[in-house]
């Protein structure tokens, strides 16, 4: 992994989160991403899933921001910079893990709680990334080969996306 491609994709990261385009992040983005996940899964925006999901980036957003009102794209890049690379495994589950968990329940049609090659593929179209090559992808994240993906499995993705060890951007 290299400093750069991190920052490239936490630069990236901003960009599609800043919703508006102002350059900061505010709560409204957040609340924008969440509700555009919603309508691409096909959601009732008042379903029990979404409400799930639009939470769970609000505590993305006060874990992001401190308690300020807007974050600048420099803070975003320090704040997350040191939960992916300096809080730990542990700390970073705890920020990111219930959007991954929202996003589950927005795509386990079967509620397994667990993520197989169909539910994948809704996923990837939902957040943006070209579900094309879904197949391939699941098979990089299916870190166990087992066919379905758990939340411990979707989290570690996201990390070594960030990492740039991987290359499957599971929040678009």
């Amino acid at each position: 992994m290299t400093t750069a491609i991190a920052n490239e994709r936490l630069r990236k990261r901003f960009q599609k989160w800043d919703t508006n385009g102002n350059g900061s992040l505010e709560r409204s983005d957040f609340e924008g991403e969440a509700a555009k996940i919603t309508e691409a899964f096909g959601a009732d925006s008042g379903s029990p899933e979404a409400q799930a999901l639009n939470d769970a980036f609000q505590g993305l957003f006060d874990y992001i921001s401190g308690g300020s009102e807007e974050v600048s794209e420099n803070q975003f890049m320090n704040v997350t910079g040191d939960l992916i690379f300096q809080q730990g495994e542990a700390t970073f589950n705890r920020a990111l893990g219930p959007v991954i968990q929202a996003l589950i329940g927005l795509c386990d049609k079967n509620d397994d709680g667990l993520i197989n090659g169909d539910e994948f593929v809704s996923w990837l179209k939902a957040v943006g990334v070209d579900p094309g090559r879904a197949q391939e992808l699941f098979g990089q994240v299916d870190a166990d080969n087992n066919g379905e993906l758990s939340t411990d499995e979707l989290l570690a993705a996201v990390r070594e996306y960030h990492f740039g060890r991987l290359d499957v951007e599971l929040l678009g």
